[in-house]
């Protein structure tokens, strides 16, 4: 993948500003010398493929006279790069440095002198103290994702040597007083382009980030960039929108991010925070698509349990509906009034919804006949945890409370239904939500990214994802 994970974090892409993220991320000095190192190779692979042109002339050599000369078939047999560096400009971007880096190439040689003597051999030439120095632009392209170019880039070449093999020994010093420079040249004009084209190789990669991630048939995040990011001589902060919307339908939430602040930890190479807002964008996605609703019958309760979803049950709470609907099957209706809220506080993830739950008989004709509607405050636990490169969680219920909205049967104790309908939300409800839960939403990412020792902490208002990363491709 290149510098995929260096230069990702690095775009400087202009946007809109002003507008506080749903999910920061910053880059720290050990992700940048993790992306140095997958540069390296990309770029010496480009160097081995410098093909430099052959090269003939004349010259007046005392005494022999005009001797005529060419150096042919020049492949790339070695390249070194021992000594490299990423720098990071503040407010500006980032620098690539190479140097002490050499060339070993290996070659043919000939000569033609006094008209007939004609002289052929082979040759090896070794550059050193090459040094490559490029800034590296990043811009939007017309997709939103960024496309990266090298800029300002410089190449030297400290010395070159050749060893001839055949010949006589004179050859070297017309080689070295003439050819030299021309070797030089040669190499100088080539070295940028190939690292140029190192950066641009990138892009393809860097298509792949999912600045749109579909989470699953009613919703999708995006992660584009609401801000340029922020270049300190020791990280990159990343500013992005972190939004939950549906499907094809991007509508905001009445509601907006509030500002937040990473904390200056450093240990890992990635960290990314994921706001309270952005959790809550989900929960209103969600309820705008109409998924936060459930049919509860009694096949999806245990048959272990005694409480069944029947009237003969429910009568024997509220005896009015045993005497005008006797012996009928039951439904649930749970349909959440607005989205949930989620807060975060230190080590706690909680969740608070309202619903509504329609009582239904089932006749024997299959039609539903209202019985009553409850009020439904509930408040539930999450434990949230890394999947991959995914966000996941699992929410266990904290207490629920129940008021009678209407009542088609007449008055009757509302608090009689508290242990069927706990357990309604403990052995169908939340079961259902935690395997939709497990399946967890992506996190933002590149091509084949992978996240190793990952920890999440849950912190006012945000949690945050302190991982190292792996390319594996």
């Amino acid at each position: 993948m290149s510098l995929c994970c260096l230069l990702i974090l690095v775009a400087v892409i202009p946007m809109t500003s002003g507008t506080n993220p749903g999910v920061k991320v910053k880059l720290t000095e050990k992700g940048l010398e993790y992306g140095r190192q997958l540069g390296m190779v990309s770029i010496q692979q480009k160097l081995k493929s410098i093909k430099v042109p052959d090269i003939s002339g004349k010259q007046k050599v005392s005494p022999i006279g005009k001797v005529r000369y060419s150096l042919s078939n020049m492949q790339i047999v070695n390249v070194g790069l021992p000594k490299s560096a990423v720098d990071l400009v503040p407010g500006t971007g980032v620098k690539l440095s190479i140097g002490n880096a050499f060339i070993s190439l290996h070659g043919n040689w000939r000569v033609k002198y006094l008209r007939v003597i004609k002289d052929r051999g082979s040759f090896d030439l070794n550059v050193k103290g090459l040094t490559i120095s490029t800034s590296i632009a990043v811009k939007s392209d017309e997709t939103g994702r960024p496309a990266v170019s090298s800029v300002n880039c410089a190449a030297t070449v400290g010395s070159v040597s050749i060893k001839f093999h055949g010949g006589a020994s004179w050859l070297y010093n017309l080689f070295k007083k003439f050819v030299n420079k021309a070797l030089r040249n040669a190499l100088q004009k080539q070295i940028c382009p190939l690292v140029a084209n190192a950066v641009s190789d990138l892009n393809p990669h860097l298509k792949t980030l999912n600045v749109l991630a579909k989470v699953d048939k009613y919703a999708e995040i995006e992660y584009s960039m609401v801000s340029s990011p922020t270049v300190s001589k020791s990280s990159i902060d990343l500013s992005l929108k972190g939004e939950f919307y549906n499907i094809g339908k991007h509508r905001e939430p009445p509601f907006s991010p509030a500002a937040f602040y990473l904390p200056p930890q450093v240990n890992n190479m990635l960290y990314i925070g994921m706001s309270a807002y952005t959790a809550n964008s989900a929960g209103f996605a969600y309820n705008t698509a109409g998924a936060l609703s459930l049919y509860i019958t009694d096949d999806m309760i245990p048959q272990s349990s005694p409480i069944r979803l029947t009237t003969r049950t429910f009568g024997a709470f509220i005896p009015q509906i045993a005497k005008r609907f006797p012996g009928l099957m039951m439904k649930l209706l749970l349909k959440t009034e607005k989205a949930p809220a989620v807060t975060f506080e230190p080590n706690n993830v909680t969740i608070q919804a309202s619903a509504a739950v329609t009582a239904y008989a089932i006749q024997p004709n299959a039609t539903l006949s209202p019985l009553f509607v409850l009020n439904l405050e509930t408040s539930v636990s999450a434990k949230v945890f890394v999947s991959g490169m995914r966000l996941a969680g699992a929410v266990t219920l904290n207490k629920m409370d129940l008021t009678l909205r209407t009542s088609y049967v007449g008055d009757f104790q509302v608090r009689s239904l508290d242990s069927i309908l706990q357990l309604v939300l403990k052995v169908v409800v939340i079961p259902k939500v935690n395997v939709q839960l497990a399946k967890g939403y992506p996190l933002p990412a590149i091509g084949k990214m992978k996240l190793v020792k990952t920890q999440l902490q849950v912190l006012k208002d945000y949690m945050l994802i302190g991982t190292d990363v792996e390319f594996t491709g």
